[in-house]
């Protein structure tokens, strides 16, 4: 047991503190009658108490007790789940909290995140807590209840001990309040109030999903905490502390407001709005190169309860902006999101991958945004589309099917011959990912959450009595029913193995309407969704991305039937059309590799794509030459994999495909006298100047560079760089030219390196290791000197002044798999720390063709 704790004479801001919580504490305790929670019979949610004057959304789910799954591998993931909720003993992550407040605890403690040193410890013990709401929620089981039930009256406990312990009252997590300190002066601890956010999330969950009113009194005390801890700070201060991951505090406390119509957490929530991220998105900007993903996503959930809270357009807009702009110009083929965890430059896709892509912790947020933003705007069936796709080919694909208790990964990896695997240095369990205590992670807690509400997002229905709609959002076996019009529907469908579903109305007899989700992935082929109604085809045209609405008196026995044809579709990645995923229906289709790595992306040839007969979801392809089967990537597991796939373009006539001769003399343009490219700029310390009667552009080796435009050297199988170059001062890294999109994926010539010899490199992000040619030595210093790369069937060939001066014929990658280059230059690296060519340039070419040694010896003489 640790030593207990002193408390020393309070300070100003205790003082502050002391006051704010007297006064929040107040507010929260005086609540209107209506607040209180009733018991919730069979697990369903009680119903909230509205403030007046907020926009209501107009679609409502229906609770997850009128949901029922049936036989599908989102049941069988859900059951796995559900198992490892019943085995995970509470005492082993309730050990951290109990010792921060100086109770006793004799359990052993857990591993990964949840280590009694790590600072996120807690964190998990929220997501359990939403985790059994949902299961009991959707199962009527009292089993999770009870379970539940020990864990808040445990945590109860400790918040009780927290005065004595020598914290605030209502503080409750498994780390000391100091930390608290640390962030507001300045300090950057591992994300508190992310931390607190997962239990407050779990508290109001098992309120409104389970009825436990104890859950929600340790709630209102640790809002009334938050509140009196942020009262005091300046918006400048708080700004600050925003900072710092907070996880969807916004959200949780918002959420809170919506309950109880408590106006004091309304103003809290509010206090955790972040300008910096808030204030671009407002304004219609994409500012998320270089930001962590998961904590920007959690920001922008709260966005949308803010909204209903306050009726503020603003809160809206920046949701839909923020969605809309990572669905489109930031996620993968599987619908997921970041590399290493960041978000990259706008529609750079091809050019970030690697093992450590779309980390599942942002899915599962940018799936709860989703749903959010389709209750406000069900016309849009955009968000729907997005939360299918990324459900099936990540989120259902994050869980080991071989394990007992469910066990899932951290990133999603798309770099060729990726696995499923935890994440680095948390190690997994035998022969799986996570594991039931010692590798915890916050993907460990989001996958407990996702894989027990399934049922939450297939049907929604329209507020009211007086044109009841009932909408079919996804494709998934279950039953709903639908207790006000006594009606009870079944939906069972061979989707996403085959393509047909059927509603039938099992019980009960109402008038209301069926409206219909007509998947947006339809629109990719000539195929056309069919409906039937009892058997009879109905005469609409469904068209893609949009919903069917059928309005009739339904007695039992009715039903309808939805076609959703489907073909294989090869999806082009943004930054690069010549790297394409190929996807069949809703599902992302991958090739099954065993144990064999993979160097680079595979060449894949579509024309061989043919199916398996006898088995509806898999295919055949030839890709480098071999037989390779492809499958629904969601059934790829404890194998190497590939999604993405370089696809050779038809071949073109040879020629240069830009030159810029860099002549112009005069202004800041350069322009490419192909006609094909735009014109480049002379950025900073880059000049004109006339030797012999020759123009070239003179660099400064401070800041002086050429900028060329994006696009090199985009679908190119093969290719000659070449330039004339005047090397003032060697320095090691300094390069002639450097094509590419960052650090990580690059085609640049240094004039030398470390070991004292030109270098010639081409890296893709994902690759292990750049593929090079040196030279014997550097460029010469002080003259003009022609250089020239061909790259062409895994060889390239470094040419100074015409004549061979490196050759690697094993080169890894191929042109092809560059792209089309976002951040081109010459005498400037993609590495900022590098420096800047001294000397000058003139007569950049990029040629279609790898030269042969006569053609690059006659382009150096001119």
């Amino acid at each position: 047991m640790p030593a207990p704790h002193s408390r020393p004479a309070p300070s100003r801001r205790q003082v502050l503190f002391t006051a704010s919580a007297a006064a929040a504490t107040a507010a929260t305790t005086s609540l209107p009658a209506a607040a209180a929670a009733p018991e919730a019979p069979d697990g369903a949610a009680p119903p909230p108490t509205r403030a007046a004057h907020r926009p209501g959304p107009p679609l409502e789910p229906f609770p997850l007790s009128a949901v029922r799954l049936l036989d599908s591998p989102f049941l069988a993931n859900m059951r796995r789940t559900c198992a490892y909720l019943l085995f995970v003993d509470p005492d082993r992550l309730l050990h951290t909290f109990r010792l921060t407040v100086g109770l006793p605890s004799s359990a052993d403690p857990c591993g990964g995140w949840e280590a009694p040193d790590v600072q996120l410890r807690g964190h998990t013990t929220g997501h359990l807590l939403s985790a059994l709401a949902q299961a009991h929620a959707h199962t009527g089981e009292s089993a999770y209840a009870d379970r539940a039930r020990l864990l808040v009256s445990a945590l109860a406990e400790c918040q009780r001990a927290a005065p004595a312990a020598g914290f605030h009252r209502g503080y409750l997590s498994a780390f000391p309040e100091s930390v608290f300190d640390q962030l507001e002066a300045g300090g950057k601890p591992w994300a508190p109030y992310y931390t607190l956010h997962k239990i407050m999330a779990g508290l109001l969950d098992q309120y409104r999903l389970s009825g436990n009113r104890e859950a929600f009194d340790v709630l209102l005390e640790m809002a009334a905490w938050t509140e009196a801890r942020t009262a005091p700070l300046s918006r400048e201060r708080m700004q600050s502390v925003l900072k710092v991951e907070f996880g969807g505090m916004n959200d949780v406390l918002a959420r809170l407001h919506l309950e109880t119509g408590d106006p004091v957490h309304l103003r809290t929530a509010r206090r955790f709005d972040h300008d910096e991220l808030y204030a671009p998105l407002a304004a219609g900007r994409d500012e998320l190169a270089g930001r962590h993903a998961n904590t920007e996503i959690a920001k922008v959930v709260g966005a949308v309860p803010a909204y209903e809270a306050t009726g503020d357009r603003r809160y809206l807009d920046i949701a839909d902006t923020f969605w809309t702009t990572v669905v489109r110009h930031h996620s993968y083929a599987i619908g997921g999101n970041s590399n290493q965890e960041l978000f990259g430059p706008p529609d750079e896709i091809a050019s970030r991958l690697s093992e450590v892509t779309c980390e599942n912790c942002n899915s599962y947020n940018m799936l709860k945004l989703g749903r959010d933003l389709f209750r406000h705007d069900p016309e849009r069936t955009e968000y729907l589309d997005h939360y299918e796709w990324t459900l099936y080919n990540q989120m259902l694909a994050e869980q080991d099917p071989e394990s007992a208790h469910g066990f899932v990964t951290y990133y999603t990896g798309l770099w060729a011959g990726s696995r499923r695997e935890p994440k680095g240095g948390l190690g997994s369990a035998p022969g799986s990912y996570s594991g039931d205590y010692d590798n915890f992670s916050c993907d460990h807690g989001t996958g407990l959450e996702t894989h027990t509400k399934f049922a939450d997002t297939v049907y929604f229905r329209t507020p009211g009595a007086r044109r009841p709609v009932l909408h079919v959002n996804l494709f998934i076996p279950s039953e709903v029913r639908w207790a006000e019009l006594g009606v009870t529907l079944r939906q069972e469908t061979d989707i996403p193995t085959g393509d047909r579903t059927r509603l039938t109305v099992t019980e009960g007899a109402a008038r209301f309407s069926l409206r219909i989700r007509i998947p947006g992935w339809l629109a990719a082929s000539d195929a056309r969704a069919e409906l039937k109604v009892n058997g009879r085809r109905t005469g609409d045209r469904l068209e893609p991305g949009t919903s069917t609405t059928v309005i009739r008196h339904w007695r039992t026995g009715d039903h309808v039937e939805l076609l959703l044809p489907r073909v294989p579709v090869w999806r082009p990645a943004p930054d690069n059309p010549q790297v394409k995923a190929v996807s069949y229906g809703p599902l992302v289709l991958a090739g099954g590799y065993g144990d064999t790595p993979l160097a680079t992306l595979p060449a894949v040839r579509p024309d061989t794509l043919r199916r398996t007969p006898g088995e509806p979801t898999r295919f055949t392809v030839l890709a480098d030459g071999r037989q390779v089967t492809l499958r629904p990537f969601h059934e790829i597991h404890h194998q190497r994999y590939n999604v993405y796939w370089s696809v050779a373009p038809p071949p073109g006539p040879a020629g240069d495909v830009a030159r810029y001769p860099l002549d112009e003399g005069q202004g800041t343009s350069v322009a490419d006298r192909t006609g094909t490219f735009a014109d480049g700029t002379l950025t900073g310390g880059a000049t004109w100047s006339t030797e012999g009667g020759t123009t070239a552009v003179t660099l400064d080796g401070r800041d002086g560079h050429v900028v060329l435009p994006a696009g090199l050297p985009g679908g190119l199988e093969e290719l000659t760089v070449s330039a004339r170059v005047r090397v003032d001062t060697l320095a090691s890294s300094v390069r002639v030219f450097d094509l590419g999109y960052s650090k990580d994926t690059y085609l640049f010539l240094a004039a030398t390196t470390g070991a004292g010899r030109a270098r010639a490199a081409l890296k893709i992000a994902g690759m292990e290791a750049e593929d090079f040619v040196d030279a014997t030595g550097p460029l010469p210093l002080g003259r003009w000197t022609h250089v020239a790369l061909t790259l062409a069937d895994g060889t390239g060939v470094l040419y100074v002044d015409g004549a061979e001066a490196g050759r690697n014929a094993a080169m890894v990658a191929r042109p092809l798999l560059l792209g089309r280059t976002s951040r081109n230059y010459l005498g400037r690296s993609q590495n900022s720390t590098h420096p800047y060519l001294h000397g000058a340039v003139r007569d950049f070419r990029l040629h279609n063709r790898a030269l042969t040694a006569d053609q690059v010896r006659r382009l150096a003489q001119g």
